[in-house]
């Protein structure tokens, strides 16, 4: 697949694009402060790995009854949703810490999802960030089964019900992807990607199939050994697990870019979009609520999705400080900076727009 090139005339685009790159790194210039970490992020780090790890141990290794078990394994899903927000996506983007090994160390943690970061950041550093909301480029918003994400894709009847049944099915999303690696992984090398990467197909494949042994040789292996519960109370846990950490990761990534006022484009037939960037990242991503508190830092910043795709090398930390800086450049050059006011807000837009999907025929290409 060709690659799309970004290209504007619009001299307004350019001068948004330079003038908010500039005023960004002044705020860290003048407030002598580094773009990446600190000790918030590290306590943060302790606290998602924590809420994961203890309650495991505590099954492993404290009496308890079933039921007990099983809200252990339902902190661990808050807790494995937490280390994906919070810990994992900082270091895949390299804003964890200003030292390489740290941030593959953290990123690392996407292996207590059963997986690897090659996949992710192939998937989300790359195509989800330098092609968002572009059909065909990102596969965030590629279709999910039943579930249609944009107004490119075809139109199926059954799509007009997909506003109420979305959300229960978003709990299947670490499910589709522990056991779609490695088909999406074959798809990546026929599209060229792993060559880009320099690395080794055959390597990666046997990585990917280490790893989800392992994984489930401790989550399914260590309660079979060291408690008494049996393989199908074991399995009801994991599934409780998983079934929290995908809703709630998955609920809270559609609602930056699968919310009213976020455009989904198309290159034209040269493949090309003729926006800045930074101007198409404006206009396909939204972010919720500026004061949303403890959840704001549970979901790692998520909320300030905008900040984040304009500046991905930058850690989460600093969005709260940054979003207003951006959002008074926007509005400078005439731009719209898409904020809902509260997370409620941006989940009954989610639920709209998924209503409008599920009904509105394929739009053509406006470039």
């Amino acid at each position: 697949m060709e690659k799309i090139k970004f290209r504007t005339i619009d001299i307004k685009e350019k001068e948004f694009a330079k003038e908010v790159r500039k005023r960004v790194r002044q705020y860290f210039k003048d407030n002598n402060i580094s773009t990446h970490g600190n000790y918030k992020m590290y306590l943060k780090m302790v606290v998602m790995l924590g809420m994961y790890v203890a309650p495991f141990l505590f099954v492993l290794f404290m009496d308890m009854s079933p039921w007990l078990a099983l809200g252990m394994a339902i902190i661990m899903g808050i807790g494995e949703a937490g280390i994906g927000m919070s810990v994992m996506h900082d270091g895949a983007h390299g804003s964890f810490s200003s030292k390489t090994w740290v941030n593959e160390l953290f990123s690392s943690t996407m292996f207590l999802l059963g997986s690897n970061t090659f996949n992710w950041k192939i998937q989300h550093n790359v195509g989800h960030h330098t092609f968002t909301n572009i059909y065909d480029y990102d596969d965030d918003i590629a279709t999910k089964a039943v579930i249609r994400l944009s107004e490119h894709s075809p139109l199926k009847k059954f799509y007009r019900y997909q506003h109420i049944y979305a959300f229960p099915l978003y709990g299947l999303m670490t499910f589709l992807k522990f056991f779609g690696e490695i088909p999406t992984l074959l798809r990546y090398k026929r599209k060229g990607f792993i060559k880009e990467f320099k690395a080794n197909a055959t390597w990666e494949v046997i990585k990917l199939v280490i790893t989800k042994i392992i994984y489930l040789a401790v989550m399914f292996g260590l309660p079979l050994f060291f408690t008494e519960f049996n393989f199908w109370q074991i399995l009801l846990g994991f599934v409780s697990l998983h079934l929290v950490a995908s809703i709630i990761m998955t609920t809270v990534f559609q609602m930056a870019h699968i919310v009213e006022g976020t455009a989904q484009p198309l290159p034209d037939e040269s493949h090309t979009l003729h926006k800045e960037w930074m101007v198409h990242e404006l206009e396909t991503t939204s972010d919720f609520g500026r004061k949303n508190g403890i959840l704001s830092w549970y979901i790692g910043g998520l909320d300030f999705q905008i900040e984040h795709h304009l500046f991905q090398n930058i850690c989460h930390i600093h969005y709260p400080a940054i979003a207003p800086i951006v959002q008074a450049t926007a509005e400078k050059y005439g731009f719209k900076y898409n904020l809902k006011p509260t997370i409620f807000h941006a989940l009954a837009s989610h639920f709209r727009r998924l209503k409008e999907l599920g009904r509105l025929e394929p739009v053509a290409s406006e470039v």
